[in-house]
């Protein structure tokens, strides 16, 4: 199948992304760049120069909203794609409100609470919704630990693992593969049995 094919079969296509942080911002660039046609980015945290290292940001963007200058920066990469940024905290009720027409779901939280509350929701109330969980990317190195376990309708992407901490902050390299790995992870769920 060449680009072009792919891009039709994707452009009917929508993803909900919880959190626009390191994996959330990363995932989306990379689907926006393959021609997903609808994603639905949801955070309500604002941009702080920390987050540079590892999130699709810039320095002139720290003080902004997150949901909103994702879609922003988006735009820039591809403009027909159609990007809801909702400047939300999630939680369970919205969780399905806003991701109920979704083809799949991207966990991409940073704190294991609101993974877990994101991962009940989905797989109590949205049964048959695909999820692609982020676990375990702190730190550098051992990229070979980074991989993809299916369990269902869960796809979990990380060394699952490796916690952020001190001593093993978030950094690019790890995040960027783990979000990249959501992303082909998603791939895999819209053109599956496409090949």
């Amino acid at each position: 199948m060449n680009f072009e094919e792919i891009k039709l079969l994707l452009e009917n296509k929508t993803v909900g992304i919880a959190g626009c942080g390191g994996l959330g911002s990363n995932c989306a660039v990379a689907l926006a760049r393959v021609g997903v046609g609808r994603l639905i980015i949801c955070d309500f945290d604002i941009i702080v120069e920390s987050n540079l290292n590892r999130q699709y940001y810039f320095y002139d963007q720290i003080g902004l909203k997150k949901a909103p200058t994702l879609k922003a920066n988006i735009h820039k990469i591809n403009p027909k794609i159609d990007v809801i940024a909702c400047d939300i905290k999630l939680d369970s009720s919205s969780i399905v409100a806003l991701f109920r027409e979704c083809d799949v779901i991207v966990e991409a939280f940073d704190r294991a609470d609101m993974k877990q509350m994101l991962l009940e929701t989905v797989l109590t109330e949205m049964v048959e919704m695909p999820i692609v969980s982020g676990v375990g990317m702190a730190g550098w190195g051992n990229s070979n630990a980074i991989r993809m376990r299916q369990y269902g309708k869960l796809f979990i992407c990380g060394d699952g693992v490796s916690e952020v901490s001190e001593e093993e902050p978030p950094l690019a390299p790890r995040v960027g593969m783990a979000a990249n790995m959501q992303a082909n992870t998603v791939l895999e769920v819209l053109l599956k049995d496409k090949k």
